[in-house]
């Protein structure tokens, strides 16, 4: 960036911020795809910006070109503001350098635009859900001496350093639900893991420093490759609307405004609903090349009659949504979505939700929901979605395809049903989950031992891989291709 260009951000950033420019410092800095031809710039500044604004250009030294927005939300109980610049009007495929409002010369950063619909150049994403803050404060080589299980070995990477360690393989991540955890300050606390002793009275304090620390952690992936996000129980509530751990009993009314109703899950993210016709970080779809992605919500707004205390947010004690304007509005959406799908342009559709209904845990409502396999299935089976990404459960589990619970008998061969992969391994304080033995009949691989997260390969029209990665060391310890008889 040339002198004159930093000279005039910084006044246009003293002019902007309610602040000096050192509290309106660009932090947390993280991208979402906006279609094709756009990208949505997020970043924390811990004033409010009245305006914030991006200048991007094609070469580091030419950031030629302004956006700008009004978009500079918090909440009650936040330390920052969150900030959302839309940019428009890019060429598809195309690496554009960047730099948030307030950033010094040293902050320029690469953001490249997702593949047109139709490219049919192979490509990797990763994928991981249930992924929490890592170190000192989350997952790390030891748990708190009255509970706490499956702490790193001393060595392992976590899974954030492994994505890291493999960022110049994959375009972007998917984490469909429970981001950050922050709500686990007070098991934590009850488990004697934190190094002081706090209260409940603490906890809006400690909530924030979690979440804030996630963040941080996550900037190394997430500001130069677009982070997607979907809705999981832990976004909305604190620790599944409440429990008792080592005589320490509490329910959601000790929860921060932040973790109730997804108020900071809907502050930090914008994902692309507005390009997809889908409402907020809930439900939204976007092509990459010759996938079609699509992100569901498994918590609120199931619909099918599905509402109130009969959804999983509801159920719970979490008092969470609806987000929607009418009951069936996200099921309504779906259907449009999946009978809009150009299969010449995008043969591969693959879904993502939090909760799983084809998983190897307990048949009880916080495991496998039912009602949104009642309410998904039928419309995923019609549209021959390829993929269905799970999470929820803290373990790998690759099943085979599945048609309410049947084995499709071509398994991974030409199947006409959907796959069903449940990642949600990648770690935080409260370790892995375990699985329920035996097996589910169509379980074909499972794992509750090691953290880590898939990597899916688009080869062409017909064959794509999914590999589980260990976080530990970067080995595969799971890959299989599934092939569609399509013609390329």
């Amino acid at each position: 960036m040339k002198l004159t260009d930093f000279l005039l951000a910084s006044i246009a950033c003293a002019s902007v911020s309610a602040s000096p420019c050192s509290n309106a410092s660009p932090m947390q800095v993280h991208l979402a795809y906006a279609g094709s031809t756009g990208m949505t710039v997020s970043w924390n500044t811990y004033s409010k910006l009245q305006h914030p604004l991006v200048r991007f250009g094609n070469h580091p030294d030419a950031l030629v070109h302004e956006a700008s927005s009004d978009v500079s939300v918090t909440y009650p109980t936040s330390t920052t503001y969150n900030n959302h610049v839309k940019i428009t009007g890019l060429k598809p495929d195309t690496l554009y350098y960047y730099q948030p409002q307030c950033g010094n010369a040293s902050q320029i950063y690469t953001m490249k635009t997702a593949r047109e619909a139709g490219d049919k150049t192979p490509f990797t994403v990763a994928v991981g859900g249930d992924m929490g803050l890592m170190g000192r404060d989350g997952l790390t080589t030891s748990t708190g001496p009255n509970g706490g299980k499956a702490p790193l070995a001393p060595g392992d990477n976590n899974t954030i350093q492994s994505l890291q360690s493999m960022k110049a393989q994959w375009d972007f991540f998917w984490h469909p639900g429970d981001i950050a955890y922050a709500d686990y300050w007070l098991k934590e606390e009850a488990q004697d893991f934190l190094p002081s002793n706090y209260t409940v009275a603490d906890g809006q304090r400690l909530y924030e420093t979690f979440l804030n620390e996630y963040f941080d952690e996550m900037t190394a992936l997430t500001v130069d490759r677009p982070y997607m996000v979907g809705p999981g129980n832990h976004d909305s509530n604190c620790d599944n609307g409440g429990t008792t751990d080592h005589g320490v009993s509490y329910n959601i009314s000790i929860c921060p405004i932040g973790q109730t109703n997804f108020t900071g899950f809907q502050n930090h993210y914008r994902m692309p609903s507005n390009e997809s016709g889908g409402v907020g970080n809930f439900w939204y779809s976007f092509d990459h090349g010759m996938v079609h992605f699509i992100q569901l919500n498994t918590e609120t707004d199931l619909g099918n009659g599905f509402t109130g205390p009969d959804e999983p947010g509801q159920s719970e004690g979490m008092n969470s949504g609806p987000f929607g304007s009418y009951p069936n509005q996200q099921l309504d959406w779906l259907k449009k979505d999946l009978q809009s799908v150009d299969r010449t342009k995008t043969p591969w559709v693959i879904a993502a939700v939090h909760r799983p209904w084809y998983v190897s845990a307990k048949n009880i409502s916080s495991t496998i929901c039912t009602a949104c396999k009642d309410v998904f299935e039928p419309l995923l089976v019609e549209h021959s979605v390829d993929l269905v990404i799970q999470a929820h459960t803290h373990y790998y589990e690759r099943n085979q395809p599945l048609n309410n619970t049947v084995i499709d008998p071509a398994g991974l061969n030409n199947p006409k049903s959907p796959w069903y992969i449940t990642t949600a391994a990648a770690g935080h304080y409260d370790g892995l989950d375990s699985l329920v033995y035996p097996l589910q009949p169509y379980v074909a691989y499972a794992q509750d031992t090691a953290y880590g997260w898939s990597k899916i390969s688009f080869h062409n029209c017909s064959h794509m891989t999914h590999e589980f990665v260990a976080s530990r060391n970067n080995t595969v310890l799971d890959t299989a291709t599934l092939f569609k008889d399509r013609v390329c």
